[in-house]
């Protein structure tokens, strides 16, 4: 039975790629963004365009009412001054919008390490806000858990190219799950369409096995004819300043910083791996599909 789903995010990596299982099973989806002209291929598929904000509570109601289910995140703000202020700002105006609408069942993109609110940077508030989702009342809610993106090392190709190493503030030898963000949105798109939970729950999305940064690295390395491509844990003074120059706000960096540097504490590996949380792309995987062509490009 086809589904009025909602989609936030839509412009995003796991969003998009949400977007477009749930229009090619034939779903009615409605893609909710600042800028609705990045969304515009997916009109010609049956998806109806909103622009609005993430805090546009009388959008987001309008949305959400009649909708089966929808897809909510706590979208990054480099220029916060307050990130946390910003991201309760967001939970609340989410919340609200949600008991507006009467909308029963909630897909929210969350992280691992979220079971921590605090000394785990940016996540510190998607932990909070699962809390905070999960006091609404009569409302199914569930949050994808989701790994450290493998797409997150995409963000280093101009590094890798540019001085012929890669490096993030992260410790480059603790292992940690890691996830194509397309086995999330699979995974995301299920729950969606066949409103497959009741209560408040959480689905961990943990990739085919851990990896280390520089484990990945290497397999980066090798894939782009360089073996002996080193991954190098940058210092967390040096990629503040990196960021600050780049005009992000000195809080939002702080998180960012703090999320990285945390990662060897072991916050990331907290939930249990099984079948229902293992996902199938590898990292090599990942690396040919995504990471190769978009280097070579």
């Amino acid at each position: 039975m086809k589904k009025k789903i909602v989609i936030l995010g839509a412009t995003g990596t796991v969003g998009s790629k949400i977007s477009e299982i749930l229009l090619n099973e034939g779903h009615e989806v409605t893609l909710v963004a600042r800028h609705t002209g990045k969304l515009e291929k997916y009109r010609s598929l049956g998806a109806k365009l909103i622009t609005g904000t993430i805090t546009d509570v009388e959008t987001l109601t309008s949305a959400f009412k009649n909708a089966d289910s929808a897809f909510i995140l706590l979208p990054d703000n480099v220029m916060a001054e307050n990130t946390r202020a910003y991201q309760r700002q967001v939970t609340g105006k989410l919340i609200e919008a949600i008991e507006n609408s009467g909308i029963r069942y909630i897909v929210n993109m969350s992280s691992l390490g979220s079971h921590m609110h605090e000394g785990n940077g940016i996540m510190g508030g998607t932990g909070e806000q699962e809390v905070r989702l999960n006091q609404l009342n009569e409302v199914n809610v569930l949050h994808i858990r989701s790994a450290y993106f493998m797409e997150n090392f995409l963000r280093t190709i101009g590094l890798v190219k540019k001085m012929g190493f890669n490096g993030t503030a992260a410790d480059g030898d603790h292992p940690i799950p890691m996830v194509a963000t397309k086995d999330v949105a699979k995974i995301a798109a299920g729950h969606l369409a066949k409103l497959d939970f009741t209560g408040k729950s959480v689905h961990a999305v943990m990739g085919p096995k851990n990896y280390t940064y520089r484990e990945l690295t290497s397999i980066i390395g090798k894939a782009i004819g360089n073996p002996e491509l080193a991954y190098v844990q940058i210092p967390a003074a040096q990629v503040k300043q990196t960021f600050l120059s780049n005009g992000f706000s000195a809080d939002f960096v702080d998180n960012l910083v703090e999320m990285g540097t945390a990662i060897q504490t072991g916050f990331m590996n907290y939930q249990k791996r099984d079948d229902s949380t293992t996902t199938p792309t590898t990292a090599e995987d990942f690396v040919n599909e995504v990471y190769l062509p978009l280097y070579n490009n």
